[in-house]
């Protein structure tokens, strides 16, 4: 199991500020980057690694 007790979240800076689509991230983490949605923090937690989370930024910079 992951421990992300050191985690620092971060909301998104592409969530709404009405509260909607809050997705928040930990990439304080040494190996991995955390994803979750703020309204349920308890709720599951997606996980990639630092490469492959900078190439999903890259491309939604690209797009956006």
């Amino acid at each position: 199991m992951l421990d992300l007790t050191a985690a620092r979240w971060q909301k998104s800076s592409r969530s709404g500020s009405n509260g909607g689509n809050c997705v928040e991230v930990a990439n304080n983490l040494t190996s991995v980057v955390a994803v979750r949605d703020s309204k349920d923090p308890t709720g599951p937690i997606l996980t990639f690694s630092p490469t492959a989370w900078a190439g999903f930024v890259r491309s939604t910079a690209k797009a956006g």
